[in-house]
């Protein structure tokens, strides 16, 4: 029985990991470049938890099905890429 999987999506831009912080409320975020190098996100409703690195590599866990996985990358995706093209 599966319960937990690691999805390893990429964006196809870098990040900023100190704005994504303050843009994706910061109750929901953590970000100590000192202790750890990625933005650790928990998406509210959601189980799982995001690890955004700067390089645009994306890591998601604790999600129980692939659908839930895609379905919180895809949000993630869509608030991340609406913060990369406002200008």
């Amino acid at each position: 029985m599966v319960q937990n999987l690691v999805c390893t999506p990429e964006l196809d831009e870098s990040l900023d990991p100190n704005a994504l912080a303050i843009v994706l409320r910061l109750e929901n975020t953590e970000y100590e470049p000192e202790q750890f190098p990625a933005l650790i996100c928990r998406p509210s409703g959601a189980d799982s938890v995001v690890l955004l690195f700067a390089s645009g590599r994306i890591v998601i866990t604790g999600s129980p099905d692939l659908d839930t996985a895609e379905e919180t990358f895809a949000a993630l995706q869509d608030e991340v890429t609406d913060l990369l093209t406002v200008d």
